[in-house]
Order: C-alpha cells, then sequence, then structure tokens
C-alpha cells in the first residue's frame, strides 16, 4: 500500500473481502506494484517545501507577537493577535476570498523584489481607528466611504506596526518596508499574476470584544532569494556557526564606543532625616574620608579605580594611582 492511513471501517473491509474471496492477496500484491498516477494542477502551482511553509509560520508567529505587544501600547486596550494557518495558493484565489470592500496595504520590502500585501478586515480596522480616536473600540464597516483623515490615520497605524516585520525577518533579510498603496478595493489592486504563486498568513485578531482577520500576502517573487534560509538545515546552522573576526571587530568597535557613567566617590556619611531637614547653604557635612586619602572611582556601579583629587587649569579632576582587586571579576 501506499502511504496512507486507513481508517478502521476501511481495514474492516478489506479484511472482510479477503476473507470471502473477493479479493485475493495476489491481486492487493500487483495493485501495490503499479504505479499511482497523481493529479497536479499547474494553477495551484507548489512552489514552497512544508519545511519552507513551517519556517514561514514561525517568523510570522513572532510577528503576531511584535503586532499584539505595539497595538496594545497604541491602543490601550486588550489585543491578541496569533496565527491562525499559512497556505501557499493563487494570487487570484486569495482577492477572491477576501472580501470585496476591505482595508489593504501595499509594502515594498527592499532590497527584495517585489511586494507584500496586509489585509484587514474592516471590523478589526475601525475598532483599531476608534480607539485612536479615544473611542471605546466600537466597530462599523464603512469602509467604502473612508474620509481622507480616517485614511491617514488608519495607513500611519499599519505602517507603524508593520514595521515590526523588519525584526521578525531579522535573522533572513535585513528589510526595509515602506508602505507604498492604501486601498479599499481588491479588483483595483494587482501585484502579481493570477496564477502566481502566495503564500498568505492568516492571523486571528482581537481588538477588545471585536475579533477578525489579517491577512498577510507574499508572492513568490518576494521569497525567492530567501528561500534557502528557509530551511530547516539552515536554521541548524545558524544556531551552531561562530561569529565571522569582521563580526567580531565591528562589535569591539561598538563596545569602545558605549557611553559608560564615571563616579568619583570622595566619601560618604550618615546623619538623620531631622539634621537632613534642616541643612541650609553654608553648612559643612563631615565625610569618612581624609583630605589626602585615595578614594573610589566607579564605573557604573562597580569599583574599578583608586584616585586622588586634583585640578586642571579651572576644572576639578581625580588622577588615577591604582586599579581595585576584584573590580574585573565583579564586572564578569
Amino acid at each position: 500500500m501506499s502511504g496512507e492511513v486507513l481508517s478502521q471501517s476501511e481495514i474492516d473491509a478489506l479484511l472482510s473481502a479477503l476473507s470471502t474471496g473477493e479479493m485475493s492477496a495476489d491481486e492487493l500484491k500487483k495493485e501495490e506494484s503499479e504505479k499511482k498516477v497523481k493529479s497536479y494542477d499547474f494553477k495551484r502551482a507548489l512552489r514552497f517545501s512544508k519545511d519552507q511553509i513551517r519556517s514561514l509560520t514561525r517568523i510570522h508567529e513572532n510577528f503576531a507577537r511584535l503586532l499584539t505587544t505595539f497595538f496594545s501600547a497604541q491602543l490601550r486596550t486588550y489585543v491578541q493577535i496569533t496565527v491562525a494557518s499559512a497556505d501557499q495558493i493563487p494570487y487570484e484565489e486569495f482577492i477572491r476570498s477576501i472580501p470585496k470592500m476591505t482595508i489593504l496595504n501595499v509594502f515594498e520590502v527592499p532590497p527584495l523584489d517585489g511586494r507584500i500585501l496586509m489585509e484587514v478586515n474592516p471590523n478589526i480596522a475601525y475598532a483599531m481607528m476608534d480607539r485612536v480616536l479615544g473611542g471605546r473600540g466600537a466597530s462599523i464597516n464603512k469602509v467604502e466611504n473612508l474620509t481622507e483623515i480616517e485614511t491617514k490615520i488608519m495607513s500611519n497605524l499599519f505602517e507603524r506596526g508593520f514595521e515590526n516585520l523588519q525584526e521578525a525577518w531579522s535573522n533572513i533579510a535585513d528589510i526595509d518596508p515602506v508602505l507604498t498603496e492604501f486601498e479599499v478595493n481588491p479588483q483595483f489592486l494587482q501585484m502579481v499574476s493570477p496564477n502566481e504563486t502566495v503564500v498568505v498568513i492568516s492571523l486571528n485578531t482581537q481588538i477588545g470584544e471585536t475579533t477578525g482577520m489579517i491577512n498577510i500576502c507574499i508572492p513568490h517573487v518576494v521569497l525567492e532569494p530567501i528561500i534557502p534560509k528557509l530551511s530547516v538545515h539552515y536554521w541548524m546552522q545558524t544556531s551552531k556557526k561562530e561569529r565571522l573576526p569582521q563580526e567580531i571587530e565591528m562589535l569591539e568597535k561598538r563596545v569602545k564606543k558605549a557611553v559608560v557613567p564615571v563616579i568619583a566617590e570622595i566619601g560618604s556619611t550618615e546623619i538623620s532625616i531631622q539634621d537632613f531637614l534642616m541643612l541650609d547653604v553654608g553648612d559643612v557635612i563631615d565625610l569618612n574620608k581624609r583630605i589626602e586619602s585615595s578614594f573610589v572611582v566607579k564605573i557604573g556601579d562597580v569599583p574599578k579605580f583608586l584616585a586622588q583629587p586634583g585640578k586642571i587649569g579651572r576644572k576639578l579632576a581625580v588622577q588615577i594611582i591604582e586599579n581595585v582587586k576584584g573590580g574585573d571579576e565583579d564586572d564578569k
């Protein structure tokens, strides 16, 4: 038999046919040896393997988490976004599956060719806009009568939200998403040929009490240069590969340019709250250090050096005289 799994009823029927003589074991073996012909629909060309679809699903699960965080902060209400499915279908089939009037955001993702489409259900889009304008998140569907202000608010919100795709895709491509079109009628939008294979990532979205779908349509032409990076082998190699010398050098340069606070702690003392409240200009506070003794210099909160006070011109300064023992260990 082929790799198909039979149900219990099919197994019982097969055993019954063998026992009654309706089917012989020889006939069964002959049927197994014959080549099976599998129909192939060229209009639904499968250009991505299951492994690559799983990788895209994982990437966009991270994107969904980033969107959840972004929209929660922007809308100040309960937001939950999760991946519902990831399928490869012809572009024409995707266009037919979405509402006739909906919110369509078209993005370019340089340096990759082609464009990515984000379709947002109008109920979700209006709930978001209502929250941005100070409402409770009520949803009304009048997408065919969008005003210029509503269009601007929605496009700005989705453009900033889609920027999170840059972080989600960072392991496979360094992209810079840019919103190029905002449309409400899918019939006026022709990104690729009708038979072009696209990957559609469907996101279950809940904004307050409103639910709906966000669909991300990615044409094959966009993913073609990075298809090898979608395999499990690439992910395993990426997790194990060592840093290149130029990466280490770049990291060292960035660390050297990092700004850290330097604190020269001349001394300390303890006083009561009552004495602190009575302090006035001209009062003197006794410290636990003598003027001729050295004091600690801290990098951040870590003691690193011993120093003595001094002046350079008219500016106060400290002169480092030795390292603090144990400073490096504390730093680690």
